[in-house]
């Protein structure tokens, strides 16, 4: 990581630590969390003050939660984030560099949210239809990065799915790829998968983005981790059993 981008990711990280998008229904549960991080950081900081976080062993508690006994059969990370949510965009340079450092049988995937106080289910789930296109076409990377550039680089709206058609289409896929893939079983599947995921962990989707790791490990961030250490948790859990 050149310096450059370890500053920017670390202006990334400060931001987000402060201000995830989030629901209102869930501030009760987020204060709450946050005084079970105070707690358990108390414990640990006489010992850990002086030490360098990579060499801080991650605290269940403070660094993730387990929520499940059992863990994927393959090791996965997967991130729950939305195009309308700005720390979600801010964040991806940042999640770039987490899927660079997984190792290759770790299977990295994003799932786009539907329940954001941005605009409706419907048109978030028309946003999710153009992220499982670009999957299809093997062009998921540079379709997201357009759709988070129309919403918050140029300011623009999505309305319908004939604007998200538009966004794929100027990024150069075709209007007989993207009639296609509408119609395949595919992109079908992806979208079906996408929402029962959100629906399996609705729950303590709190906030978004959300990592949740080998369907077992919950990720969350102190505001005295820097970006390499976010790489190094999110790492480090996809690791464990």
């Amino acid at each position: 990581m050149t310096q450059s981008i370890k500053l920017i990711t670390s202006l990334f990280i400060c931001i987000f630590f402060i201000s995830a998008c989030s629901q209102p229904e869930t501030t009760a549960t987020t204060s709450s969390t946050k005084e079970q991080s105070a707690e358990v950081k108390a414990d640990t900081k006489e010992s850990t003050d002086s030490m360098p976080m990579s060499l801080i062993p991650w605290k269940e508690g403070l660094h993730y939660k387990v929520i499940s006994d059992e863990v994927t059969a393959e090791p996965e990370v997967v991130e729950y984030f939305s195009f309308w949510c700005p720390h979600c965009y801010n964040f991806e340079p940042l999640v770039n560099n987490i899927n660079d450092r997984l190792d290759s049988d770790t299977d990295f995937k994003k799932v786009h949210v539907n329940f954001m106080r941005f605009t409706t289910p419907e048109i978030q789930d028309f946003a999710t239809l153009g992220m499982a296109i670009g999957r299809h076409l093997n062009q998921e990377k540079m379709i997201n990065a357009a759709i988070f550039q129309h919403i918050h680089e140029k300011n623009l709206e999505i309305k319908s799915l004939n604007d998200v058609k538009a966004i794929l289409i100027a990024y150069d896929v075709t209007v007989e790829d993207f009639e296609s893939a509408l119609k395949s079983d595919e992109v079908n599947e992806i979208m079906q998968n996408n929402n029962a995921s959100i629906d399996q962990y609705r729950e303590i989707l709190q906030s978004v983005p959300n990592f949740i790791v080998n369907g077992k490990y919950q990720a969350t961030f102190t505001r005295d981790m820097t970006a390499d250490d976010v790489v190094e948790l999110i790492y480090w859990l996809s690791k464990q059993n």
